[in-house]
């Protein structure tokens, strides 16, 4: 097995590496004795304001709407094989809803910027889905790549 060590993206790289949106996992968490509320996500990513975007689903029938109220930190992850090796960020916040009432002209502005992409991991039509935008605004942002060395040729 190999030894892969890692090192932090510097800002632009991270950037570069989110993009203005894809795919990743965000993790809710519910009572202590409970493992986290973990689903697969399409994101946004403003990287002039450093803030995410989320379109969650929500059904009449999931729990999903009481774990993401519940305004405590989440985690999202989203990692990629690249040319250069292996990249991910970790980021963790408070996800807040984005309702028509509260849009300001920032965050107007902001989700023009970015791109969620729609990816269809539902186990019913979508249109039976109700569907809701919400900002997470990083407490943490950490981006690490695959580090390169001399014994791998640097690749």
């Amino acid at each position: 097995m190999e030894d892969t060590r890692s090192v932090q993206m510097n800002d632009e790289e991270r950037d570069e590496f989110l993009g203005n949106g894809g795919t990743g996992v965000a993790s809710f968490p519910r009572e202590a004795d409970e493992p986290p509320h973990t689903i697969p996500v399409s994101y946004g990513y403003d990287s002039e304001s450093g803030d995410f975007y989320f379109r969650l689903a929500f059904s009449p029938e999931t729990e999903k709407a009481d774990i993401v109220s519940d305004r405590k930190p989440i985690s999202f992850v989203t990692y990629d094989e690249t040319d250069a090796g292996w990249r991910s960020v970790v980021v963790s916040g408070i996800l807040r809803e984005v309702t028509e009432a509260a849009i300001d002209s920032a965050v107007v502005t902001a989700m023009r910027r970015v791109h969620i992409p729609l990816v269809d991991v539902f186990d019913r039509n979508p249109r039976e889905l109700d569907f809701r935008f919400f900002r997470l605004d990083p407490d943490e942002l950490h981006g690490k790549k695959e580090a390169r060395t001399e014994s791998d040729g640097g690749r």
